[in-house]
């Protein structure tokens, strides 16, 4: 560990109601410090988007606790949720999700409107943090006109914009080339050096090589490999 903890689950487990009960998650408990650099891996079915969307305050454990920079978000309204997201968690995703007719400054602008930054420094932090990915000299681009690799870089400038305590980061690799993954995971390595601490799910050796722990799901347990 190499700083204050940031993500501390407990006994989670995570049960989608219905005929046929499915649990998703069974008991799984993780502990994360600023700078750790987790790969979550697993098999198709095996709970890791679950685990996903309970780090990100997307969806609630059925049972046990988590509790992110300190606070317990069991018992918060979805408004204490969202803001608590907002101010401590960056999201990667493999499709990147831009808005198409929007610049690439614009799209990484929003995610610090949507946390609460006033206009203008919500467009200088937006300004530095894809200075910070290497695509300062990218910002009035529209999404289609960017590589692959560089759609996933400003995808990463948008999580980063709030300062997060915590990047999760789903298949960040999927869909580049080799150049491209390379360049994303020395920007995964330069974050988690900075002391953010990341969690990304991946089905990318390399990926999962890069980290410094790598924990597996089956079945929706926890398998822990342990430090490399």
């Amino acid at each position: 560990m190499n700083g204050s903890v940031v993500v501390s689950v407990q006994g989670v487990s995570r049960v989608f109601e219905g005929r046929s009960p499915v649990v998703a998650l069974d008991g799984v408990s993780l502990e994360l410090s600023a700078g750790d650099y987790v790969a979550l891996v697993g098999a198709s079915g095996s709970g890791k988007s679950t685990l996903l969307n309970v780090l990100g305050l997307l969806d609630q454990p059925s049972s046990g606790s988590y509790s992110l920079a300190g606070a317990d978000t069991a018992n918060m309204s979805d408004g204490q949720r969202a803001r608590l997201r907002a101010e401590h968690i960056g999201f990667v995703f493999q499709s990147f999700h831009l808005v198409p007719w929007k610049s690439a400054l614009a799209n990484v602008e929003l995610a610090a409107r949507y946390a609460g930054v006033g206009r203008r420094d919500a467009r200088t932090r937006a300004a530095d943090a894809l200075g910070a990915v290497g695509l300062d000299h990218r910002m009035a681009a529209l999404p289609e006109t960017l590589s692959g690799g560089e759609r996933q870089r400003v995808a990463v400038a948008r999580a980063l914009v709030t300062d997060p305590s915590l990047l999760l980061a789903d298949e960040p690799t999927g869909n580049l080339d080799s150049n491209n993954t390379e360049a994303v995971l020395r920007l995964l390595e330069e974050l988690h050096s900075a002391g953010i601490a990341l969690v990304v799910v991946t089905h990318d050796h390399a990926v999962a090589e890069s980290a410094t722990r790598t924990v597996e799901l089956v079945d929706g347990r926890l398998l822990p490999s342990g430090p490399k």
